[in-house]
């Protein structure tokens, strides 16, 4: 295109003002804000501008109407909330990048209820005086966990952090080789640990420990005896490691404190449902923990908190430090996380109403009924059948670096066409409203219907009929 022609073009580009009197523009002013209409208007010209300038092509023209239409689309997308509810069909129960455990209906209506008004967060009703945040969840984690007190903060990461810092600044702290794990997001025990001041002793290889290495590291400068949970990763093999009870009763020889990192925090035993090798926060502090740290939104279902339960006199210590403060949590938070755990004190109850704890223990037959309703709702949406839909066996994982060597059965619906890929069906129902989030196998859409709430078929099965209807036009 010559200098010419692209001049003339430009000229062609129409005002800020005279897109805001175009029929689309106009519509867009009623759902949002003048502001987010004028940002995308300038946005819009902007690009037309650098499209004329650079590669317009032979038959570029501006079109007025249809310039204030995408400008109406982007000023959409600029109003648009960024974190959005999606449909998760990856089987995944405790999907991090899905925002991990769903509540349950109690807890967010207890959640509507404290949030909508005024709120008795730091304020004592029975001294009419101030009062302090942590106490509205220690006495639920004491009776369910056995433990003398406990300390919400605002992670797993800030609750290991505090107690390092609190008990360990300056100070050595044992650990297995074979425990310095890596969590999502990159961060490590051994980083969070330096940057807590305490300093790290490895002891141990990375996968064989014995209580001689914890026995030979303890010198003057020893502050604690630490044992990580490997709770998103397994040493299987020629492997040992020392127990609890063991370095419980060395740390009692040597007044050590031993502080467990348990990670995911479970409060059931899980080998009813098929899963074995996660302990229980009570039978941690049974076996002789001064110190457990876990999280609220993990295997035991409830919001993002960082929970320690222990010795009392330790709990102080980590409450009364000032950092503290920076881990603290909300009345959203602790409002969740007290409804969660009343009911843990049926336990029949927290598999019923807890949907972490309820979707771990679904049973196959019922997957597999879902999983035909499903397939049916699918079938009715594609009367041309387009698509090539089949139930068939699979296996979910528990997610939340909870579990990671162990799978659980269950029936997942898979489609293909030979007139859509894979990859487009999962392209376009990742960008449905709301997104559906599924995976990809050997050129099969699958849909694990373990992770879905009963009323997204409908849903699913819309998506799937604006599916077809695109690839035949």
């Amino acid at each position: 295109m010559g200098e010419n022609q692209a001049k003339e073009l430009l000229r062609q580009i129409p005002g800020v003002d005279a897109v805001l009197q175009m029929e689309a523009v106009r519509e867009a002013l009623s759902r949002h804000p003048r502001s987010i209409v004028l940002e995308a208007i300038r946005e819009e010209l902007g690009e037309v501008r650098q499209r004329i300038l650079h590669s317009p092509g032979p038959h570029f023209a501006v079109n007025h109407q249809e310039l204030a239409r995408s400008a109406a689309r982007r000023a959409d997308r600029l109003a648009a909330f960024t974190l959005l509810p999606v449909v998760n069909a990856t089987g995944i129960v405790i999907h991090t990048n899905l925002g991990r455990s769903l509540l349950a209906e109690e807890a967010v209506s207890r959640l509507q209820r404290i949030c909508s008004g005024y709120n008795n967060l730091e304020y004592d009703l029975q001294k009419g005086e101030r009062g302090s945040r942590y106490v509205h969840a220690e006495s639920i984690l004491r009776e369910l966990t056995g433990a003398e007190a406990a300390l919400v903060v605002n992670n797993n990461a800030g609750a290991v952090f505090l107690a390092l810092n609190t008990l360990a600044a300056g100070r050595e702290v044992v650990v297995s080789r074979g425990q310095l794990v890596e969590i999502g997001g990159s961060f490590r025990i051994p980083d969070v640990m330096s940057s807590s001041g305490a300093i790290l002793k490895e002891v141990g290889t990375t996968n064989r420990t014995h209580l001689k290495d914890y026995v030979s590291a303890i010198t003057e400068r020893t502050a604690m005896l630490m044992k990580v949970h490997t709770s998103n990763y397994r040493v299987v093999g020629f492997t040992s490691e020392v127990s609890l009870e063991e370095l419980a009763t060395l740390g009692q020889e040597h007044g050590l404190p031993v502080v467990e990192d348990l990670g995911s925090g479970c409060l059931i035993d899980l080998t009813p449902f098929g899963l074995r090798g996660e302990t229980t926060v009570r039978r941690t502090v049974q076996a002789g923990a001064d110190l457990v740290t876990f999280s609220g939104d993990k295997l035991l279902g409830g919001p993002q908190a960082g929970i320690m339960v222990g010795r009392k006199e330790l709990i102080e210590k980590c409450r009364k430090n000032p950092i503290t403060r920076a881990l603290r949590v909300d009345k959203m938070t602790l409002a969740v996380l007290e409804t969660t755990l009343r009911l843990y004190r049926d336990e029949r109850q927290a598999v019923e109403k807890i949907p972490t704890l309820r979707m771990i223990a679904v049973s196959p037959e019922e997957l597999n009924r879902r999983a035909g309703r499903l397939a049916s709702a699918l079938q009715e949406a594609d009367p041309r059948n387009v698509l090539r839909i089949e139930v068939r066996p699979g296996f979910s994982q528990v997610g939340g670096g909870s579990l990671p060597a162990q799978d659980l059965p269950t029936f997942v619906v898979a489609v293909r066409s030979g007139a859509l890929s894979a990859n487009r069906i999962e392209k376009f129902l990742r960008r449905n409203d709301p997104p559906i989030i599924g995976r990809i196998e050997s050129d099969h859409f699958i849909m694990d219907v373990r992770t879905l709430i009963a009323e997204q078929t409908e849903i699913i099965a819309g998506a799937f009929q604006r599916l077809v209807e695109s690839g035949q036009k």
